[in-house]
């Protein structure tokens, strides 16, 4: 068995595979942190209580912070591997790729997808490295380690503060894009579409992108605009 998985792995299949199983996590992860960030327009006290339940859940049963560290390292994995697989999958297909096809002109559809999962990869992943050095680890957070969680959201996205919130809004558009190509592909690697159900799926895969978009663009934009303070 030691054998058999990494011999997978090492198959288009397998790596499709992977990328579909680690973005179904990304995907059910960015769900639930967005309805915890709208918990900011209940309020400071609701936002708050939110923050502190992440770092208590399972006490006292398991030690503070257990469950959130362990999610923590299940969504680094999951990222980490979701990446390597579309790395490889994309080296594997340009050195699969004929000279001949070169000078064939690349239909609009595939060469958007192209642009979009590779150029809003990098992109995103910058918006990651930023997001954690401002919300989790405070680097460039003007709230400072004293701030509660709702005041590091408001100090984080105030106005004076808006390239940072312009920033913000373009990777999680870009987000948005990624997820509507990646849960269609998921959909084919995993063998769920059909063609009774291609066009449920299709609107299924937009539904979810637009949904997480617009929940996420939503909390800067209150605060840049004054409308959470």
């Amino acid at each position: 068995m030691a054998i058999a998985i990494p011999a997978i792995y090492r198959s288009t299949v397998g790596k499709k595979a992977v990328m579909a199983v680690t973005g179904g996590i990304l995907v059910l992860f960015l769900l639930a942190h967005m309805f915890g960030n709208l918990k900011v327009f209940y309020g400071a006290e609701s936002f708050d209580h939110y923050a502190h339940w992440l770092r208590t859940i399972g006490e006292p049963a398991v030690p503070h912070r257990t469950v959130l560290t362990l999610t923590e390292v299940v969504l680094a994995i999951a990222v980490v591997l979701h990446m390597w697989s579309a790395v490889s999958l994309a080296r594997r297909a340009s050195k699969a790729r004929p000279e001949k096809y070169h000078s064939k002109k690349k239909s609009h559809a595939q060469g958007y997808a192209v642009h979009t999962m590779r150029y809003g990869g990098v992109v995103i992943l910058l918006f990651i490295i930023w997001h954690l050095l401002d919300m989790t680890f405070l680097v460039v957070n003007g709230g400072g380690p004293d701030a509660t969680p709702y005041q590091r959201v408001v100090e984080g996205f105030d106005t004076s503060r808006w390239p940072v919130t312009a920033f913000y809004v373009l990777a999680v558009l870009l987000v948005g894009l990624h997820l509507r190509h990646g849960l269609w592909s998921a959909f084919q690697t995993l063998g769920l579409r059909t063609p009774a159900n291609e066009r449920a799926l299709r609107i299924l895969a937009g539904t979810v992108a637009a949904v997480i978009t617009v929940g996420f663009i939503s909390v800067p934009l209150a605060v840049t605009f004054g409308w959470v303070n």
